[in-house]
């Protein structure tokens, strides 16, 4: 093994893309020997390896001529952004050229908000009209409203149908549908094609020479409790802590206005992307000496985000950045050398030497670049090996754009072995990032803003499109809300069966892709009957699902159920292993362990005995014990008396204890005054 294969394969790659929150583990994916592939470090070694390159793709075309620079509108047609993101030197949505399209979408929104059915009917049916005329985007709606049973009867044939042609004409949030949909069923030969696509997209909207800091979609919930400080954080300019860095700024700070900057350059914190307001901010920190806002103004003529594209500028700030030691700026510089944008001409050699540069001080984008340039040969030899090395420190330093060429790899078998399944997962996770992303942000507002109707209608589009935290947002909407999530049914308003169901539905997709929480509910499910008709073992299997992401509550139940024999084994001692595990994982779970090893320890010593049949009578006595509190004890009548009656036992006991007390003072006094009574005379 020769050494460049040596250093790849101790080259732990371990990174965690895009962590989902508390409740959901991070994605990993590890390298082996295995997965190598011991391509030629050049193509003249093996004509049949450098063939199967896709060097000349433009898949591939990193640094390709083309100056076209797509908008979001272009990458994701059909979007609903002119309805939640007007701009107002366009025309209104309702007047778009696609025959009603926006109007009727919008029809849809405002039905949804205020639980209109009527409305919503007549939005569907219009929506109908639109594709039988072969509209793709109202295929694509379609395809959304038949595959959750809004308004019509749910039908996953014709929803597939729908977003199928809905892609074929171009629609890209059906063809994330259709991804996912064959993701699920491991149908990975299908699948990697549409998700390559997509990434592509995704891709083709991130940043030249900076990576834009992960914009997560944000879980409005913390296991069965609203997410408070997730949200009071995304309140945007009505957060107080973003007051107070604005009154700051606004005195001057120079440090605040880098930040407030940054917030709406890359539309952090709840703000809207607002290129103009970014411009300002950073030009006032500039002012004040904030040396950090050079690199961010080179970035922002590079791209011509708010002002003209400028690269004689961009070139002028990035260099001005990188004296003062901002080293992803030397990776800007690169870039405008291997293009030749603001400079005389194209000088790889100089942007090798820039990317090492921002390489050797740990930039991520600077590793990326170098592994486009010895993946492609553009001023070096050729070598998939080193290049596939460089995409590795890049994806741990969370360059999403690696991520995309080592699922390339995967694809491929260039540099990698092909491994569909992890080619597929890696472009899903930058697919998501694609600009159809955006749904998550309208959703956030909508539910900030109180209309809970309108987020639970969003999330549920995203939900179809795979997003798990939008899958277990619009799950726990359901079971927060219930009728108040204005979710629509087959025929209106959702019944109490239709909405257990589709939660049920939305929390089984997301303990699919790593939710323990959604894993517990759906292992709750199963046990008690509720909204699905008991199942055990599949109660068995989901509590597994969340115990292999080292879950207590997990490991406690089916501790529980090895226990009891209920759907596993009865087998005590597996039983006090899940225990003591459940224990290891939480300190918090000592009482329940200690209470379940004390029942342990009876049934084991007393198989047979009295107290073992009072355990198991338990589980049937709670409810009805928490019935007879509810319906009889927490009577508002009932409550009084009982009330009155305690009181008047405490001061019964109170005076008969000052009785006894009064009693005994006598008594010691006697014992004061004759110290000897009882003690033996002297001989």
């Amino acid at each position: 093994m020769n050494f460049a294969a040596r250093k790849l394969l101790f080259s732990l790659l371990i990174f965690s893309l895009f962590p989902l929150s508390l409740c959901a583990r991070p994605f990993i994916l590890v390298l082996s020997q295995d997965d190598l592939l011991n391509t030629p470090t050049s193509p003249d070694d093996s004509p049949s390896a450098a063939d199967s390159a896709p060097n000349e793709s433009p898949d591939w075309d990193e640094f390709g001529d083309s100056d076209a620079v797509q908008s979001e509108e272009e990458l994701d047609p059909g979007s609903w952004r002119p309805i939640f993101e007007p701009d107002p030197f366009k025309a209104d949505p309702a007047t778009h050229p696609d025959d009603g399209y926006y109007s009727t979408v919008s029809k849809l929104i405002k039905s949804v908000s205020s639980g209109d059915t009527a409305l919503m009917d007549a939005a569907v049916s219009e929506i109908e009209d639109s594709a039988s005329r072969g509209l793709p985007h109202a295929r694509s709606v379609l395809g959304f409203l038949y595959g959750t049973g809004q308004m019509r009867k749910q039908n996953k044939a014709k929803a597939f149908a729908y977003h199928y042609f809905a892609a074929e004409g171009g629609n890209m949030q059906s063809k994330m549908a259709l991804a996912y949909t064959y993701f699920r069923q491991d149908m990975f030969d299908k699948a990697v094609k549409l998700y390559s696509e997509l990434a592509e997209a995704a891709v083709n909207s991130f940043l030249i020479s900076r990576d834009s800091p992960v914009n997560e979609a944000v879980r409005i919930h913390s296991g069965a409790e609203e997410n408070k400080e997730a949200l009071r954080k995304s309140r945007g300019e009505e957060d107080e802590d973003f007051q107070i860095l604005e009154y700051q700024a606004q005195k001057g700070n120079s440090a605040a206005m880098y930040k407030l900057g940054l917030f709406y350059y890359f539309g952090l914190r709840g703000l809207r992307r607002d290129h103009a307001k970014a411009l300002s901010w950073f030009l006032k920190a500039l002012e004040k000496g904030e040396p950090r806002a050079m690199e961010l103004l080179g970035e922002i003529y590079a791209r011509g985000a708010g002002v003209e594209r400028n690269y004689t500028k961009a070139l002028e700030w990035l260099t001005l950045a990188a004296k003062q030691d901002h080293y992803s700026a030397y990776n800007g510089i690169g870039y405008l050398y291997v293009k030749g944008y603001g400079v005389e001409k194209k000088n790889y050699t100089k942007a090798k030497e820039y990317f090492e540069k921002a390489a050797d001080n740990q930039d991520g984008g600077g590793h990326y670049n170098l592994g486009v340039m010895y993946l492609k040969g553009i001023g070096v030899k050729r070598d998939v090996k080193l290049a596939c090395q460089y995409f590795i420190f890049a994806a741990n330093a969370g360059q999403p754009k690696a991520f995309y060429q080592l699922g390339k790899m995967f694809h491929t078998g260039v540099g990698l072995k092909k491994n569909l399944p992890r080619a597929t997962a890696l472009y899903k996770l930058v697919a998501e990032r694609g600009p159809w992303s955006s749904l998550s942000r309208w959703a956030l507002e909508s539910y900030l803003r109180g209309d809970v109707g309108k987020a639970f209608f969003l999330y549920s589009r995203m939900a179809e499109l795979g997003y798990e935290v939008a899958q277990s947002n619009a799950a726990w909407i359901l079971d927060k809300y219930g009728e108040r999530s204005m979710c629509m049914g087959e025929s209106g308003l959702c019944t109490n069966a239709e909405r257990h169901q589709r939660a049920h539905s939305l929390w089984w997709q997301a303990s699919e892709q790593g939710n323990e929480h959604a894993a517990l509910l759906i292992g709750d499910a199963y046990y008690y009957g509720q909204g699905t008709e008991r199942d055990y073992e599949r109660a068995a299997e989901a509590y597994k699902h969340a115990r292999s992401q080292s879950n207590a509550q997990a490991m406690f139940n089916l501790g529980y159920m090895h226990e009891h024999g209920h759907g596993l084994p009865l087998d005590l001692h597996l039983a006090k292993r899940y225990y003591d595990q459940a224990l290891e994982i939480d300190s918090a779970a000592k009482l329940p362990v200690t209470l379940a090893l004390t029942s342990l320890w009876i049934r084991k010593n007393y198989a047979d005995g009295f107290l073992v049949h009072i355990i198991d009578s338990l589980p049937e006595a709670y409810p009805k014990v928490e019935e007879w509190v509810d319906t009889v004890l927490l009577d508002e009548g009932n409550a009084t008396i009982l009330t009155l009656f305690v009181c008047l036992l405490t001061v019964l006991y109170l005076r008969e204890r000052q009785r006894r007390h009064a009693v005994a003072a006598p008594d010691a006094m006697a014992a004061l005054h004759h110290p000897n009574e009882h003690v033996a005379p002297p001989m």
